[in-house]
């Protein structure tokens, strides 16, 4: 058998620079690429050292320097301040394993205050740590656990139940019902800040985008519709809110025919487009940006109308905020299907 074997020539690695290697052969059979010198010092692998070579799913082959390393945890440092929930919350996106929030003296109770705040409105940050000058807070989430489609499934769920049961509060004049939309959206709040870290984690380690079966590319999907389904949970939540206002004011029942018109096809767009999303069904996702658009538009100016009926008694004003919070959902639903790509064989 001929011989293909080749002495390699070390090059420069330039950091992310992308480098080509021909493809070598030794008599025996055995297929070979030489790894880059610099890489590899900077990797810490010398002679004997083991790697990990998997293949994924798109026929890539990823090369593991760390194999069976066990990975230190990243930790941050914020210091006490106005600005404490905002560091907290941005070193928690980031993928921080432990933050840790430090003073030159004792914390004070407002900045611990907004530390436990901060701690209740995200999933698996917990504080392990405390003392008159430290807060040591650690996410003891595994992020392989957690499948992004599933959480971003969940968001839309509780979504979906606060858009329906705001518009059903308003209808019925349920007050109750309507503070309870209200306090539901921290949930909702709480899943999107969850999936945007583990999004994040991702892109930023190859081996965890293979094991969820998502790669780096599709992160930013995910972003995009977990932004638009926290919007309609806000959008939801200004319904609720407006429901409370007309507390006492019952509404004609020609107006409130309209607004729950509106509401189910609103309701049902946003429906037919994640059901779209996940499904990959680009025909359905179409129909709702194309026809889907024309009937909204008919049925918003319709809605319009009949609550100008109202002149310009008190309710008319909140009505008419619905309305316009029903427009900015439907127009969260047609965002989601636009983002909707047809299956890769």
């Amino acid at each position: 058998m001929i011989d293909y074997y080749f002495r390699c020539v070390d090059i420069p690695f330039w950091g992310f620079a992308m480098e080509l290697r021909k493809v070598q052969k030794t008599s025996g059979g055995t297929f070979f690429v030489c790894l880059p010198k610099g890489w590899a010092e900077h990797s810490g692998i010398s002679k004997g050292s083991v790697v990990s070579v998997s293949e994924r799913v798109d026929g890539r082959l990823v090369i593991d320097a760390k194999y069976g390393v066990e990975r230190a945890l990243e930790v941050a440092v914020v210091k006490p301040g106005l600005l404490l929930y905002r560091e907290i919350m941005g070193k928690y996106l980031l993928g921080y394993d432990v933050i840790r929030v430090e003073g030159k003296e004792r914390i004070s109770v407002e900045d611990r205050e907004r530390v436990k705040e901060t701690v209740r409105r995200l999933v698996g940050l917990e504080i392990v740590e405390e003392d008159y000058m430290r807060i040591v807070m650690q996410c003891l989430l595994e992020p392989s656990a957690f499948l992004p489609e599933k959480i971003l499934r969940r968001e839309y769920s509780i979504a979906a139940g606060m858009h329906r049961d705001a518009v059903t509060a308003l209808v019925d004049g349920d007050v109750h019902l309507a503070k309870n939309v209200v306090a539901r959206d921290d949930e909702v709040n709480r899943l999107y800040f969850l999936l945007v870290r583990i999004l994040r984690t991702v892109i930023q380690n190859p081996g965890l985008s293979e094991k969820l079966g998502i790669f780096p590319i599709d992160c930013l999907d995910y972003r995009l519709v977990a932004s638009l389904v926290e919007s309609i949970g806000d959008q939801s939540v200004m319904v609720a809110q407006k429901a409370m206002g007309l507390e006492g004011v019952k509404l004609k029942k020609d107006v409130l025919g309209a607004v729950a018109k509106l509401h189910g096809f609103v309701f049902d767009a946003h429906e037919q487009a994640v059901r779209a999303l996940f499904s990959r069904d680009v025909a359905l996702a179409e129909s709702l940006r194309v026809d889907g658009r024309k009937r909204f538009v008919s049925m918003f100016q319709e809605a319009e109308n009949v609550v100008g009926s109202l002149g310009g008694g008190e309710a008319a004003p909140h009505v008419l905020a619905v309305v316009s919070f029903l427009g900015r959902i439907f127009d969260a639903g047609v965002d989601i299907a636009d983002l909707v790509m047809p299956k890769t064989s």
